[in-house]
């Protein structure tokens, strides 16, 4: 008798690929076993046979160091994991893969009226990678960061499980540790997150242009930044003396239907953020140098109004420019860039205006320089924004800059600030504990959780955040 019952299908495991992978500053390249897993059981399986190097989960890329890095282990490829489950115009809770975009949800969430409520300069970052760096925005003092805007996560640990984690559930200590905690504590994949409510995709802005970092402070501490929602400045890093720290500051809030031009009212929620072209890898070093710098810095300067009140924005226009522009990292060659950004607590304006002299008087330039004002943290042991002052500057890599940015940290971790994880990509670690009282709390977390270290990243073993 023969027997004709079909063959039970065997599930093999995703494949592996070696590929070099570095930040978005495109430097530290390192070779790793990469795998595009299909499904969160694909995820399980990878990381039980990870493997001496162990696994680290990676996003879109944008990290602009090495924490998405895993020089001779594995690395999980997430936004192949990209299902938006669902979004509730109710309650406004969107149940997402980890590896969906914020680009993806936005427009998404919009024809329900919906906003994600944290956005970082990029909407090209996952679900899941927002949360492991806790990004922030230009609301951080209104809104918080992303992590406080998660409802519930699901993380595969070390043995390969599941566990499912609220921000005050029994195991609230590995939700907040994973929270900021750059993928150590586990891989997440799936997570729920509470959106907000708005009438359009559009802003309504402000524009103060001040000649000096003493009159941008005044602006920033008199009352009147709480009444917007968002808020961020350029500020020129080529000027000294009584020009230091001339900026331009732009604050705004979603606008009401009502605050629209005609033209737009009919379609209020329309995503008006087009990319317009993408950056070919032809960017001769060198090309941002003092002279470049200088002249862009004064362009920008000049070109922003003095005083205006009440203009209507995109978004593109008002908060992520540089999404216009695929491949923008690019334009600083082959050498790549480092970006620096670092907090300083709130009655640390002296401290602030000596790092921001340090770096104008450096022989280091920077065009993008970002200055904003943090709200208070939250209950993540990692987190990067504290209440107080945080300054983004991007430096085209050259020598000395390493030494340079080691003077720099001196002065931040002297006025009792920190660097950002998401940035950060050569200090020590003895420097980086320094920033974050709450280390060795989260270690302890992260050791129960991984008592193996299964969890790693040329990150995490540079600055010896793990065994």
């Amino acid at each position: 008798m023969t027997d004709t019952t079909a063959p039970t299908s065997v599930r093999t495991g995703a494949p592996r690929r070696v590929e070099s992978l570095h930040g978005w500053g495109r430097t530290a390249a390192t070779l790793a076993q990469v795998v595009t897993p299909r499904d969160a059981e694909d995820v399980a399986e990878t990381v039980r046979t990870a493997g001496e190097r162990g696994v680290i989960a990676r996003g879109l890329g944008r990290s602009y160091g090495d924490p998405s890095q895993n020089a001779g282990g594995v690395v999980l490829e997430m936004p192949a994991l990209d299902r938006i489950h669902a979004i509730d115009p109710d309650t406004g809770l969107a149940d997402v893969d980890a590896g969906v975009s914020l680009d993806q949800l936005m427009r998404a969430a919009l024809p329900h009226g919906l906003w994600v409520p944290v956005l970082p300069g990029t909407r090209q970052v996952t679900i899941g990678g927002a949360i492991g760096a806790d990004v922030h925005g230009k609301n951080h003092h209104t809104k918080g960061s992303f992590g406080n805007h998660v409802e519930w996560l699901q993380l595969v640990t070390a043995d390969g499980s599941v566990k499912e984690l609220t921000p005050d559930g029994p195991e609230k200590d590995l939700f907040w540790a994973t929270v900021g905690g750059m993928g150590l504590t586990g891989v997440i994949v799936r997570a729920t997150v509470r959106l907000h409510r708005t009438e359009s995709a559009y802003f309504v802005v402000d524009t103060d242009r001040t000649d000096d970092l003493d009159g941008l402070l005044e602006l920033l501490t008199d009352g009147s930044d709480d009444t917007y929602g968002y808020s961020a400045a350029w500020f020129d890093t080529t000027t000294t003396g009584a020009q230091l720290g001339r900026s331009v500051l732009t604050r705004g809030s979603l606008a009401t239907v009502d605050q629209l031009p005609d033209r737009l009212r009919s379609d209020p929620l329309r995503f008006d953020a087009p990319q317009l072209l993408t950056f070919p890898d032809v960017f001769p070093n060198g090309l941002l140098n003092k002279l470049s710098v200088k002249a862009f810095s004064e362009l920008w300067f000049r070109k922003a109004p003095k005083r205006q009140r009440g203009s209507v924005q995109n978004i593109t226009a008002f908060y992520q420019v540089l999404d216009v522009f695929g491949g923008w990292n690019r334009i600083y060659g082959s050498k790549g860039f480092l970006q620096y950004q670092f907090v300083v607590p709130r009655g640390e304006e002296a401290a602030l205006r000596r790092i921001v002299e340090r770096i104008a008087q450096s022989p280091f330039d920077s065009a993008l320089n970002v200055f904003k004002r943090f709200g208070a943290g939250n209950d993540a042991p990692l987190s990067f924004p504290t209440e107080g002052w945080t300054i983004t500057v991007d430096f085209p890599i050259g020598s000395g800059l390493s030494r340079f940015c080691t003077e720099l940290d001196e002065l931040v971790l002297a006025a009792g600030g920190r660097l950002y994880l998401a940035k950060e990509s050569r200090t020590s670690p003895e420097a980086f504990a320094a920033g974050y009282p709450r280390f060795d709390e989260w270690k302890a977390t992260r050791d129960t959780v991984d008592p193996t270290g299964v969890f790693a990243s040329d990150m995490s073993r540079r600055l010896k955040l793990t065994l």
